[in-house]
């Protein structure tokens, strides 16, 4: 089994919100380490390289595979801004009928900025997210 390569790290977040060269994706992104700090009550922490977490759990597959991840979170990558805060139930679609101009990808919804979406519809899938992480999961507190 590989080991996950992704952990929290000490970066600043600060500093790697200041390095984004995209004005908007700065500024949106500042928003929404306000809004996911705010959902989650938690700090934001780096991820790895690019992404920016807000809480933290353990998971263990039936494969076997287990590690540790963000309860929610998000990365500002070149193309689009990245939001890990769907859980994929079926239950939670309809929400996401709702969002505003997105892309689906397996694990994230791709925006290119925050405006494009609805806020009120990303706040009840955070909150969903991580009410569905923490009935499943083990989640961790600092």
């Amino acid at each position: 089994m590989t080991a996950n390569k992704t952990f929290y790290n000490e970066k600043s977040v600060d500093d790697f919100i200041q390095e984004i060269p995209d004005t908007q994706k700065r500024e949106d992104s500042i928003q929404l380490i306000q809004l996911m700090q705010s959902v989650s009550k938690e700090a934001p922490k780096m991820f790895g390289g690019s992404i920016i977490g807000f809480g933290q759990y353990y998971y263990k597959y039936p494969s076997g595979h287990e590690g540790y991840a963000p309860l929610i979170g998000f990365s500002p990558r070149k193309a689009a801004i990245s939001l890990y805060v769907y859980t994929g139930l079926e239950e939670h679609r309809s929400f996401l009928e709702q969002l505003g101009r997105f892309k689906m990808g397996k694990a994230c919804i791709y925006i290119k900025k925050l405006s494009d979406i609805n806020t009120a519809y990303l706040i009840v899938l955070m909150q969903q997210t991580i009410q569905f992480i923490t009935t499943k999961y083990t989640r961790i507190k600092d």
